[in-house]
C-alpha cells in the first residue's frame, strides 16, 4: 500500500459508477490514457484486479465490489474535510449538480438560476434539465428532482411540491377542430404526447388518463418539444400548469373536467447531504417553488 494514491481511488469510483472508462474520463477531466494507468497503479498497489473488462464496459470483480464501499467514505471524508479546513465548514463553493425534469429545470429553475449565483458568487450551478433517471449512487447530480419517488437506499428524499396539469390548445387548433363539450369529445381529436416505450416514469403517461387509446399527432420524450409543437397548432396537449402560465398562446380546454396532479420529489445522497454546497442548493429551490407556490396550482 505504500504507492497508494488518493486520485487513484477517484478514478476507481468514477469507473465504477460509470461502467465505461471514456465516460469516466470525461466526468474527471482527464484523459483516458491516464485513468486506464490510474486503475492499473491501484490494482498494483492493492494486488487485486478490480475491473472485469470487456467491449461492453468495466464491471466490478469480487475484489472491486469489497472495495467500492470504502471507496465511497473515503470520498465523503475527503470531500468534508476540503469544505472544513479549505474555508469555513459553512462556506459555500465548489460545483453543484441539479438533475431535473426538463420543464421544470427549463421553465422554473434556469430563470432562477442567477438568483442562487448572486447569494454565492463562488458556487458553480450545473442545471441537467433532460427526461431522464439520473442515479445519485453513481454521481449523475448532487440534487436530483424527479417526478417518481426514488427507490430506498442511502437517500434523503422530501416532497418538493405537488403539481396540477391541465389540458391545452393553440386556438389555430381549436379553430379548426371539432367542437369539445366533454371529455367525450376527445376521441375525435389528436394528442401532442410523449412517446411511449421512451418513459422513463409512468406518471408521465398521462394520456391513458386524459383520453386513453386517443390518436396522437406528434410524440416526443422533450416536455418543451412537446410545448411548441402545441403552439403551433400539432393538437392537444397536457402540460403542467407553471409551464403553461408562461405561454400566452395556449387555451386551456375542459377545464371543470379535465385536471391531474403529480408531485416532485427531492432527492439527495446521504454522504452529501451536510455539504455546504448542496445544503445551500436545496435551501434555494425550496424556498423559490414555495414562495412560487401559487404558479404550481390551476386556476
Amino acid at each position: 500500500m505504500a504507492e497508494f494514491d488518493w486520485n487513484d481511488l477517484r478514478a476507481f469510483l468514477a469507473i465504477a459508477r460509470s461502467g465505461r472508462l471514456t465516460a469516466a474520463a470525461a466526468r474527471l477531466g482527464v484523459d483516458h490514457s491516464t485513468l486506464s494507468r490510474r486503475i492499473a497503479a491501484l490494482e498494483h498497489a492493492l494486488r487485486a484486479k478490480l475491473f472485469d473488462r470487456s467491449p461492453s464496459g468495466y464491471t466490478l470483480t469480487e475484489e472491486g465490489r469489497r472495495l467500492l464501499p470504502i471507496g465511497e467514505e473515503m470520498e465523503r471524508l475527503a470531500i468534508g474535510a476540503g469544505e472544513a479546513v479549505g474555508g469555513t465548514s459553512t462556506s459555500v463553493a465548489g460545483t453543484v449538480r441539479i438533475g431535473s425534469p426538463e420543464g421544470f429545470g427549463s421553465y422554473f429553475l434556469a430563470p432562477r438560476i442567477g438568483a442562487l449565483k448572486a447569494l454565492h458568487p463562488r458556487l458553480t450551478v450545473q442545471l441537467v434539465a433532460a427526461p431522464a433517471v439520473f442515479s445519485l449512487a453513481r454521481r449523475d447530480a448532487d440534487i436530483v428532482i424527479s417526478v417518481s419517488r426514488p427507490p430506498a437506499g442511502r437517500l434523503n428524499v422530501t416532497k418538493l411540491i405537488d403539481y396540477d396539469l391541465g389540458l391545452y390548445a393553440a386556438p389555430a387548433y381549436l379553430r379548426d377542430a371539432p367542437d369539445i363539450a366533454s371529455s367525450e369529445d376527445l376521441f375525435r381529436h389528436r394528442f401532442v404526447s410523449y412517446i411511449g416505450e421512451l418513459l422513463h416514469f409512468p406518471e408521465l403517461d398521462f394520456l391513458q388518463h386524459v383520453a386513453p387509446g386517443g390518436t396522437t399527432s406528434v410524440e416526443s420524450s422533450n416536455l418543451v418539444a412537446q410545448l411548441r409543437a402545441t403552439l403551433a397548432g400539432a393538437g392537444l396537449c397536457v402540460l403542467p400548469a407553471f409551464l403553461a402560465a408562461a405561454e400566452d398562446g395556449l387555451v386551456r380546454v375542459l377545464p371543470g373536467e379535465i385536471s391531474l396532479t403529480r408531485s416532485l420529489w427531492l432527492t439527495v445522497h446521504q454522504d452529501l447531504a451536510e455539504l455546504a454546497r448542496v445544503r445551500a442548493a436545496m435551501r434555494f429551490i425550496r424556498d423559490e417553488v414555495e414562495t412560487a407556490r401559487g404558479l404550481f396550482k390551476l386556476s
